[in-house]
């Protein structure tokens, strides 16, 4: 006779029939026709005579979450022990969050500390989806400004965990962010998706949802969930801290200062500065009519371009090539090539590709514009040389100065905090003063010498950036700006439009690795600065969990 407890616990799903099964109405043939419960006979059943083990506790049969019988609760491990041993991670709560949440984002799940105490508003808590939604949201501002997918998703994890939300795995891309949190093994996981349609460069609101994400990991400070709510909506509706015609004047004085960098003078300062404020307003207009990003740098790209090439059919005394270069500076997508190099660094490989292709598709773009205003230039009879690259006078002092403008005037364009601005100027003077030291006065190749100064760039503006417990982006974004390889672009497309394509791609390479190096170096000093800073009342250990491999 069979048991009734054993009854009760036995699987009456149609999952748990055997297709060997008969079918309804027929009696089954052979011995097992005496138990007429026995309608699971498949090829995995034990034989007649053997006892089935049966579970030391009430749980469900053949369940693969059902306890062991040697299993007490009281003398259990925290968790299965690898041979290795657990690293330990002494994690503090004076360390910034972004130090902490990276170091338990590259841990496994299982080996994470426990969270903070929940921010609850009663004795229920806030609900699981409206707290992955916030994530969400929080997450698609950052990704839509710029910052890395791993920053994108240590802060996500940083506001799950200030709701007290353990076992979250954020995951981002580059238009897809999603996030699962599974409250234990046995329960189902809740996931949710957001996808960014938009992207626009506000740094402002970019050091707001920083500040968000700070507040909410303070447990000192419990904010209800409708108020982060009410931030978050109060930071989307702001408008920019800087007007349309403050940013097509900042792009003028931009494409100046960096024309006075490779040998400009008065003329070429205001020749390059109308150039691309006529190239800003041309790619305005192209993106009011709906054109794609692409056609917009093409336009933008065309009006220095003229105008140098105006000046030389003109036969005025004047650098042409200074006044295109400078054009070309307020184009090239530093910031995009920086934040694709950090996601390759950082194993976010998918993200990397998609943010290097829409940089090589924006390079493209500013390609096609200035080759077709240089090629109709030659056709007329314009004098360009493009052995002009090697006569670039020395000014040290002037330079100098022009570089902390291009700095100025880039983080204007980048919608910047007010705060923020003569940092990052005093960073960009510093960039091009290693720079300048290192290739003009110390004759090392110019690649090496933007890698150290992009390094500099990075180490600074990773300490400003824990000093504020801020983003990193506003401190080292526009301090590159001096280091960008404007002239070595412009001369290999004007050596491609006088036909001499060998030529033109070593210098295009030359600009190539000028940019890689650039984002190199930013990356490298940014981890220098993670790697010889431990955490306050931390150790080197905490170091090790924030491993991707453990070999090869």
């Amino acid at each position: 006779m069979a048991d009734p407890e054993a009854e009760d616990r036995k699987p009456h799903s149609d999952e748990a029939r055997s297709a060997f099964s008969p079918p309804a109405g027929v009696e089954p043939a052979g011995p097992a026709a005496a138990d007429e419960d026995s309608s699971t006979t498949s090829e995995f059943a034990l034989p007649q005579g053997l006892d089935a083990p049966q579970p030391a506790g009430p749980g469900r049969e053949g369940s693969a979450f059902s306890a062991p019988r040697t299993y007490n609760a009281r003398t259990a491990p925290p968790a299965f022990t690898p041979a290795t041993g657990v690293p330990l991670v002494s994690l503090t709560k004076d360390a910034p969050w972004q130090d902490r949440m990276r170091t338990m984002l590259r841990m496994p799940v299982t080996e994470r500390p426990a969270p903070e105490p929940v921010h609850k508003e009663d004795e229920s808590g806030p609900a699981v989806p409206r707290v992955l939604d916030l994530t969400l949201r929080i997450g698609e501002l950052l990704l839509a400004g710029g910052e890395g997918a791993e920053d994108v998703e240590t802060a996500m994890l940083a506001v799950c965990r200030a709701y007290g939300l353990d076992r979250c795995e954020p995951n981002v891309t580059f238009t897809l962010l999603s996030i699962s949190h599974q409250p234990s093994l046995v329960d189902d996981p809740v996931t949710a998706s957001r996808t960014v349609r938009r992207r626009g460069t506000d740094y402002t609101r970019l050091a707001a949802v920083y500040r968000l994400v700070d507040d909410l990991s303070d447990p000192e400070t419990a904010i209800p969930l409708e108020e982060a709510y009410r931030r978050l909506a109060v930071m989307r509706r702001n408008r920019h801290p800087y007007p349309g015609w403050a940013l097509t004047a900042s792009g003028g004085l931009l494409a100046g200062a960096a024309s006075v960098l490779v040998g400009g003078d008065a003329i070429v300062f205001v020749a390059a500065a109308l150039g691309a404020m006529l190239g800003d307003r041309l790619a305005w207009l192209c993106a009011g009519r709906g054109l794609p990003e692409f056609y917009q740098f093409t336009a933008a790209a065309m009006p220095p371009a003229a105008i140098g090439v105006a000046l030389t059919v003109a036969h005025v005394d004047v650098k042409a090539s200074a006044v295109i270069t400078g054009g070309l500076f307020a184009l090239l997508p530093g910031r995009a090539l920086v934040a694709g190099v950090q996601d390759g660094l950082t194993g976010f490989y998918i993200t990397a590709s998609a943010r290097l292709l829409e940089v090589m598709y924006f390079f493209v773009g500013i390609v096609v514009g200035v080759l077709v205003v240089l090629y109709f230039g030659v056709k007329l009879g314009a004098q360009l040389d493009p052995d002009a690259a090697l006569n670039i006078s020395e000014r040290p002092l002037l330079q100098i100065a022009a570089s902390m403008a291009l700095s100025l005037t880039f983080a204007i364009l980048l919608q910047q905090e007010r705060s923020t601005v003569l940092a990052v100027t005093l960073n960009g003077g510093v960039a091009w003063s290693v720079y300048g030291a290192m290739h003009y006065a110390g004759g090392i190749s110019p690649v090496a010498s933007t890698a150290v100064a992009a390094g500099l760039v990075g180490l600074f503006g990773q300490l400003l950036s824990r000093y504020r417990f801020a983003s990193a982006l506003p401190y080292t974004t526009a301090a590159i700006g001096p280091l960008l390889p404007g002239s070595a672009t412009y001369f290999g497309l004007l050596s491609i439009a006088q036909n001499n394509v060998d030529k033109g791609l070593v210098s295009l390479t030359k600009a190539a690795a000028l940019a890689m190096a650039i984002a190199i170096g930013v990356n490298l000093g940014s981890e220098i600065s993670r790697l010889f800073l431990r955490l306050p009342g931390g150790s080197a250990a905490g170091r090790r969990a924030a491993k991707r491999t453990r070999g090869f």
